[in-house]
C-alpha cells in the first residue's frame, strides 16, 4: 500500500513554512560538488531555524562558491558583486538595515587572495552576518589552479604540486578578533548544520571554513582538500549540538567536565561534549596553538573553535537609531540647514 503526501501533511517549522519554501534553482555545479553538499545544509539550518526568508541577503563575490547561493532560499534577496568585493557589500547592506540576516558564501580565491583585505576589515568591524567559506584549495571555476590555501606538497592534476605555505583563514579569523571561528567539512552534514544553526544566533560575524572537495580538480590521491583526506583525517573537537531558545529542558546523565554549555546572546545554547581532549572554545589563544600545532597535516581538526558573545557588532559599535536607516523617513535622513547650523554652533 503506497501513501501519498498532502500539503497538510508535510510538516512546516515555527512561522509555518515547509522546507521547500527554503529551496532554491536546480544546481549547474559539477556532480559531487561539495558546495551543493553546503548549500542543502544550509536549507535544513535554516528551516529548521525558521528563518524568514524574505529577511535574508545572501551575498557573494565569484567563484564556483560564489555561484552557489542560487542553489538556496530561492525568495531571499541576493547579490553577485565583484571578485573579493562580498564583504563591503555586506557590510553596506547590514548597516542601512540591520534587520536583515545576511549570508555571505566565498572560496579560498574570493577570500583568501584577492579578497583577504576585505575579509580582515570586515571581521575587524564585526559586521553582523554569517560568513561561510567553501575552501576546495583550487580555483575551480578557471580550471584548477592552486590557491591560497593549498597546503604544501599539495598535488593537482594539472597544477603540480604546492610549494608555497598555506594561508589559515581561520587563523585569521581569529587574529582578526572574530568572535565566532568554526571548521567543518562538506562531508559532515551533521555537524555542519548544526555549526550553521549557532552561527545563525550569534551576534557578530560568524565564519565557518568548510572543506569542500572539488571533484574535478582536487580529490585525487596526494590532495589535502579530498573527500577522502577529510573522512580520514577528521578530527571532531567534541560532539556539539545546538538548542534554541523556545528550547523543552534536556535531561541527560553526563560525567563531570564531559559537557559544556555556551550560551548566546539570544539564550540559544551550543552544548559541546567532549571528545578525544579537553578544549575551552572560549580561549582565543587555545585555538591559535590549535591550529598551529596541526601544520603538521597529520589531521583536521572540526567544530567550534573560538566563540565570543562579548564583541559589540558594527552597528552597536557606531551606536545606530534602532529603526533600520532604509525606514526612516526623508526628513530624518536629511536633517533642515537649521538643524546642522545648531550642530556646528555646539563646536565654535
Amino acid at each position: 500500500m503506497t501513501t501519498t503526501t498532502t500539503p497538510e501533511t508535510v510538516p512546516v517549522n515555527r512561522i509555518g513554512l515547509h522546507k521547500s519554501d527554503y529551496q532554491g534553482a536546480s544546481s549547474t555545479l559539477c556532480n559531487g560538488c561539495g558546495h551543493y553538499s553546503i548549500a542543502n545544509v544550509i536549507v535544513g539550518a535554516a528551516y529548521e531555524s525558521s528563518l524568514d526568508p524574505t529577511r535574508i541577503a545572501k551575498i557573494s563575490g565569484i567563484g564556483c562558491s560564489s555561484k552557489s547561493p542560487a542553489y538556496f532560499l530561492g525568495s531571499s534577496h541576493s547579490i553577485n558583486g565583484l571578485h573579493g568585493r562580498m564583504p563591503s557589500l555586506a557590510t553596506g547592506a547590514t548597516t542601512v538595515n540591520r534587520e536583515l540576516i545576511a549570508i555571505g558564501v566565498s572560496g579560498d580565491g574570493d577570500t583568501g587572495s584577492i579578497g583577504l583585505g576585505q575579509f580582515k576589515h570586515l571581521l575587524r568591524r564585526n559586521v553582523d552576518m554569517v560568513y561561510i567559506i567553501e575552501n576546495n584549495g583550487v580555483y575551480g571555476l578557471t580550471k584548477g589552479q592552486l590557491s591560497a590555501t593549498a597546503d604544501l606538497g599539495q598535488k593537482i592534476r594539472h597544477g603540480g604540486v604546492n610549494h608555497i605555505p598555506p594561508l589559515d583563514l581561520c587563523m585569521e579569523a581569529l587574529i582578526a578578533g572574530c568572535g565566532f571561528v568554526a571548521r567543518s567539512f562538506a562531508g559532515d552534514s551533521r555537524q555542519l548544520q548544526t555549526l550553521l544553526k549557532a552561527a545563525f544566533a550569534h551576534r557578530g560575524t560568524a565564519v565557518l571554513n568548510v572543506l569542500s572537495p572539488c571533484v574535478t580538480f582536487n580529490n585525487g590521491e596526494g590532495s589535502t582538500k579530498s573527500y577522502l583526506w577529510g573522512k580520514e583525517h577528521d578530527l571532531p573537537l567534541h560532539e556539539i549540538s545546538f538548542i534554541p531558545l523556545d528550547h523543552e529542558e534536556i535531561h541527560a546523565e553526563y560525567a563531570t567536565g564531559d559537557i559544556r554549555d555556551v550560551t548566546l546572546h539570544d539564550g540559544s545554547i551550543i552544548r559541546l561534549k567532549k571528545t578525544a581532549s579537553e578544549y575551552d572554545p572560549t580561549n582565543r589563544l587555545a585555538a591559535m596553538t590549535l591550529l598551529e600545532e596541526e601544520r603538521s597535516g597529520q589531521h583536521f581538526t572540526t567544530g567550534l573553535l573560538y566563540i565570543n558573545e562579548e564583541r559589540q557588532t558594527l552597528v552597536e559599535q557606531e551606536q545606530m537609531v534602532a529603526l533600520p536607516l532604509v525606514q526612516l523617513p526623508p526628513e530624518k535622513l536629511r536633517p533642515p540647514r537649521e538643524a546642522l547650523e545648531r550642530l556646528n554652533a555646539r563646536f565654535r
